[in-house]
């Protein structure tokens, strides 16, 4: 069984109130409906609340001021964040010993800071920088004159490629690539020639990228990702595009080349955002959403359509490509019946 502790302590660590017996010994968390009399669960909203009597947990975190007589409660302003401190209480990261796996390839004049964890066939090529605490799991493969901050966490098979700067607690899930060239050809007599891509990738402080993103280099300069952004897994970002502060990128977006993104922004899933656009601060682009415009900030935005009978779908295509004629054809109805209308105001 999980370590135990007290209701008083849990509530220690969520910055929260303990109400009820505070000496109650919890041994772990688990989903509402299923949270034994040894268990802590979340009741963060409404749905919940309204169901607390429902619950056999042996403590409840919710919001402040809530009261459930009968009941021990963690009282807490931010129930989900105090939530996720309690489930790193019972569950901490792993934290592989420092060291370099004698199965590493290390090239040549590679620094290494302290309590530095390399994995087994880690590549490390030359002149690359590591910062104190960082874990370098296993077939990670790092480029030439790569700099790695403190606490970077690079999960099996990530690439980072040569000359990209990686900041402080950086995390990037398995099978990302951070540095592949951006999509640049010139036209050739009919052929294309690659324009070579000699920029970088660079990830500030606390960001946190998902499985298998493509994070291309910049032509020229760099292709910024910001302090703080959070990505999902299999996203496109592409050359020179910068990503503000704090922001959330769901999974499957795409990016295109040398568009700004603000900060605390919101790309959900699928959406598609073409090149050389500014998204502004604070802009929210719902699932699906195709954007071809600059987009000012706090503005929300969507297009994704919603799912028809197919039969449906089948007539509204026939329906889109004749929209411009009909829509000549509605102003023309308009003029006359403006016309029609003065004509009888005047009788």
């Amino acid at each position: 069984m999980s370590t135990a502790y007290t209701l008083e302590d849990i509530a220690d660590a969520a910055h929260g109130t303990a109400v009820g017996d505070k000496r109650k010994r919890i041994f772990g968390v688990a989903p509402f409906d299923t949270a034994d009399s040894t268990q802590l669960t979340l009741a963060g909203g409404n749905k919940f609340l309204k169901r607390i009597d429902d619950t056999r947990a042996g403590a409840i975190v919710v919001p402040a001021g809530f009261q459930a007589p009968g009941k021990n409660l963690i009282q807490v302003g931010n129930p989900q964040l105090a939530f996720a401190r309690v489930v790193e209480l019972y569950h901490p990261a792993d934290h592989p010993p420092a060291g370099v796996s004698p199965m590493a390839s290390i090239g040549d004049s590679v620094q290494i800071s302290a309590d530095v964890h390399i994995g087994a066939f880690a590549t490390l090529g030359n002149r690359v920088t590591i910062g104190s605490g960082a874990i370098i799991q296993n077939s990670v493969f790092i480029g030439d004159d790569v700099v790695l901050g403190d606490e970077v966490v690079l999960h099996p098979h990530v690439t980072i490629l040569n000359g990209c700067r990686i900041g402080n607690r950086v995390t990037i899930h398995s099978g990302s690539v951070i540095g592949s060239d951006g999509y640049g050809f010139v036209p050739d007599g009919g052929h294309h020639y690659k324009i070579p891509q000699i920029g970088i990738v660079q990830i500030d402080d606390d960001v946190e990228i998902g499985a298998c993103n493509a994070i291309d280099r910049a032509t020229f300069g760099r292709t910024w990702i910001q302090r703080g952004v959070k990505t999902d897994n299999l996203v496109h970002i592409a050359h020179n595009v910068v990503v503000g502060e704090d922001s959330l990128i769901v999974a499957q977006v795409g990016i295109a080349g040398s568009t700004t993104i603000g900060h605390h922004a919101i790309l959900a899933g699928q959406a598609g955002i073409s090149g050389h656009l500014t998204i502004g601060s604070h802009v929210t682009v719902g699932p699906m959403t195709g954007v071809g415009k600059s987009i000012p900030d706090g503005e929300v935005v969507s297009s994704g359509s919603a799912s028809m009978p197919h039969r449906t779908w089948l007539r509204v295509q026939q329906i889109i490509p004749t929209l411009p004629q009909m829509k000549k054809k509605i102003a023309d109805l308009e003029k006359k019946i403006a016309q029609l209308e003065k004509i009888i105001a005047a009788c």
